[in-house]
């Protein structure tokens, strides 16, 4: 049965005399039992579509449709309260962030509850029976907490469960696992999968397409508020018809062998130095980095003690990249902030250059800094919003004694990271995310630093966006030489971008090797239970003559 109809969908944004057509004639259909995943890259209309179905489009919107309809009600006659009888009971909605979702002030038990109306003993009992449902262990002892006691993970079940509360016949789901740990995530879709097994129509937005390959039964790719393909997912994927289609699986870390550029020629125009012959630094016996037994221990708020890290040893010589990858609360983070001299360690010590960098006083350590950048996972929160760029990626220099008033090495600072001139005076909301993401690393490269600590830099980017972004790393390491700790929890990221590879576990290291021979043969047990949780979409490359580009030939499902 046909649950949901959409034929020329339209919405525009109106804000002044200005006028943006984010949906411009949309037409889809999603029935009982079946997952509809709709793919592309920001800005493509994807979330104003999802809002659309659940009333939520937002001020200013004006939307207009031949069709909208679910389960034979017309959704454009509804008002305020029949969107309330929809939602919820109608239609779920599962966004991606479930911190921003869920009420802080609230228990999880009392947001689960709000969706029930029988009475408030039997409520509780259900919001139990729910939480148990998706997977929450103690799921009594979760109700009673609040959003920011629970982990990633146990916050987008607890979101799902919400969702579910009411019985939906569809559930809209927008990115619903996006910067999630790879075990999480596969617990999430496998949560999904259920749902859909028991009869519930799914609409999946997502930019990860190994997760679509593994859940929806059909996909359409959008593109400027436009579907420009359709179909059943494996035809989509193997078989794709539209020059989009094959440029968004051609983005995809694992579709090429290591080291290939994903994301076609690139648009940098002062430093062009072809990968193929890198600039590497004098060779040199001392690593740029060493950690030797380092441990950290914080106080848990009602007694005692919990060890973060525990006993980590790391070494990263000028111009290698270490992926470092792991579970939420594995211990990453904190080695991050060891590593950045923003923590201190209670055991081991830290070198920089083969000398003293974790053991020294701030005021010593200050005139160190250069040495180290860091590019985080969100740029939009690391920026002053007030600021333009040109103050943005000016401000390290002023650490170093470099005259702000430089706009040359403002300028080279931003074509070595693919931007020019035209983004000086714009500020961070004016720039789209993977030109945030270039201006934080611009800013990051601004001192000179040997090595780049990434924090996540790529998780929550379109695959074509984040093939722009890898691609830069790649070339910034050829030309520059510059050592890069990149932490993340996307393994083929990591599998693509990465010389070695460190496992951590319970904040200790559980497997260190060259990248290929621990994605090959991994010796840990943690280690492959990580591997087999990776949604896979397993690829075979060959020549497409009619765009001189890459298809996608074989996928598993």
């Amino acid at each position: 049965m046909t649950l949901l109809r959409v034929e020329d969908l339209r919405v525009t944004f109106h804000s002044g005399r200005r006028r943006v057509d984010a949906v411009r004639g949309v037409s889809l259909e999603v029935a009982a039992g079946e997952c509809l995943a709709v793919v592309g890259e920001s800005g493509s209309g994807k979330s104003v579509t999802a809002r659309t179905l659940v009333g939520l489009t937002g001020p200013g919107a004006r939307v207009e449709a031949g069709r909208l309809e679910f389960a034979g009600r017309d959704l454009r006659r509804l008002g305020p309260r029949g969107w309330r009888d929809v939602r919820g009971r109608g239609i779920g909605l599962v966004l991606q962030d479930a911190l921003v979702s869920l009420d802080p002030l609230r228990t999880v038990g009392a947001e689960i509850a709000e969706a029930l109306a029988s009475s408030r003993s039997s409520r509780r009992a259900r919001v139990v029976e729910l939480l148990a449902e998706v997977g929450v262990p103690e799921p009594a002892q979760r109700a009673r907490q609040h959003p920011h006691e629970l982990s990633g993970g146990l916050r987008q079940r607890a979101l799902i469960a919400s969702a579910i509360a009411a019985g939906p016949s569809l559930l809209v789901a927008d990115e619903p696992t996006t910067a999630l740990d790879v075990t999480v995530q596969a617990q999430i879709l496998a949560l999904l999968a259920q749902r859909k097994a028991s009869g519930t129509a799914l609409l999946l937005i997502s930019h990860d397409l190994a997760v679509v390959a593994g859940l929806a039964d059909r996909t359409a790719v959008m593109r400027d508020g436009l579907i420009v393909e359709s179909g059943p997912t494996a035809q989509v994927l193997t078989d794709p018809q539209h020059p989009y289609t094959r440029q968004l699986l051609a983005a995809v870390p694992g579709a090429h062998p290591r080291g290939t550029r994903l994301s076609g020629p690139h648009q940098r125009t002062a430093v062009t130095v072809a990968p193929a012959v890198p600039r590497q630094p004098p060779a040199s016996p001392v690593p740029v980095l060493q950690a030797q037994s380092v441990g950290k221990r914080f106080r848990l708020p009602g007694g005692g003690f919990r060890d973060a890290v525990r006993d980590v040893s790391l070494t990263l010589a000028a111009g290698e990249i270490l992926g470092l990858v792991g579970e939420s609360g594995s211990g990453k983070s904190t080695v991050a902030r060891i590593v950045l001299g923003l923590l201190t360690p209670d055991a081991g010590t830290v070198l920089l250059h083969g000398r003293p960098w974790s053991a020294l006083r701030e005021r010593d350590r200050r005139p160190l800094r250069r040495s180290i950048g860091v590019v985080f996972q969100d740029p939009l929160s690391s920026f002053d919003p007030r600021h333009p760029v040109r103050r943005i990626v000016a401000e390290p220099l002023d650490v170093i004694g470099h005259p702000r008033a430089d706009r040359r090495r403002v300028l080279e600072l931003l074509d070595q990271v693919g931007l020019g001139a035209a983004v000086l005076d714009r500020r961070p909301v004016e720039l789209s995310g993977g030109q945030r993401q270039r201006v934080a690393i611009a800013r990051a490269l601004a001192p000179g630093p040997a090595l780049l600590v990434c924090d996540e830099p790529v998780s929550a980017l379109d695959v074509s966006i984040q093939a722009q972004v890898l691609d830069l790393l790649t070339d910034l390491r050829a030309e520059l030489g510059v050592a890069m700790l990149f932490i993340s929890h996307d393994l083929g990221v990591v599998h693509h971008l990465s010389d070695r590879v460190a496992v951590m576990r319970d904040g200790a290291l559980v497997e260190v090797g060259p990248v290929e021979a621990v994605f090959a043969a991994p010796q840990h047990p943690y280690t492959r239970e990580l591997l087999a949780a990776v949604p896979r979409l397993e690829v075979t490359a060959r020549p497409d003559v009619r765009e001189g580009t890459t298809a996608i030939v074989s996928v598993p499902r």
